[in-house]
């Protein structure tokens, strides 16, 4: 089977906005998964027989470096937009709304992934990115909540929510926040490949996903030790 591609435009978002979405499916895919069986009893080698593979581009309008919003970190791209394979998945991670606005092209590139129905996967203010294309227009979508006011005023054609903390319309899922975005891109993992591979996938982060409305300890099935007493959730034997 073909690796799915897998790709996140290059300009100044929050770190882990779009490193946490790609470790997070880089935690899920066969190379990783054959590593963590050989330590991970739990995992099963039936696991590793059904992974996936991805390969993940770094798209840029140039191939110098871009500095992030956060924590000073630098990405260098692998792939210019004008050369970037057809992606599966499209990552569109946040900055600061106010300021941001996309070449037109990216938004270009954006229009035409989304025209195509692929797979559109948004973290924090990305949504209000994403609406700058007119992409979201008269969709659902949810966005950083810290922002909320402003871009609901600036965005009004998308149906903005901010009850759960992340909203899934079509080929669109939009999160919340940077964190919000694990827990999205772990249930999606669960949708697509099953319950225990977004179990295998969040134990090599040591990582418990939160459900769609925040609540921890939902998500995995409980456990509990020969005295009857709840344990961790996340076996790491």
């Amino acid at each position: 089977m073909a690796p799915i591609q897998v790709g996140a435009l290059l300009y100044d978002w929050q770190v882990l906005d779009v490193a946490g979405p790609f470790d997070l499916l880089s935690s899920v895919s066969k190379p990783i998964l054959e590593y963590a069986n050989s330590h991970i009893t739990t995992i099963g080698q039936h696991l590793v027989d059904k992974a996936p593979e991805f390969e993940f581009h770094h798209i840029g309008e140039t191939m110098e470096p871009i500095t992030l919003l956060t924590s000073n970190f630098k990405v260098l791209p692998t792939v210019l937009v004008d050369d970037c394979p057809e992606l599966d998945i499209l990552v569109i991670g946040g900055t600061i709304p106010e300021t941001h606005k996309f070449s037109e092209k990216f938004a270009d590139f954006i229009r035409h992934h989304a025209k195509a129905n692929k797979l559109i996967f948004t973290t924090c203010t990305g949504a209000s990115h994403l609406a700058s294309t007119g992409v979201l227009d008269g969709r659902n979508a949810t966005v950083n909540n810290v922002e909320y006011g402003w871009i609901v005023k600036n965005f009004p054609k998308v149906n903005w929510s901010k009850d759960k903390k992340w909203v899934i319309d079509g080929n669109i899922w939009t999160g919340s926040g940077a964190s919000s975005a694990m827990d999205m891109i772990a249930h999606y993992i669960k949708e697509r490949w099953g319950l225990d591979m977004m179990i295998a996938a969040a134990k090599n982060l040591d990582f418990e996903p939160r459900d769609i409305d925040g609540m921890y300890y939902t998500v995995f099935p409980k456990r509990y030790d020969a005295q009857g007493k709840q344990v961790s959730t996340n076996d790491l034997s």
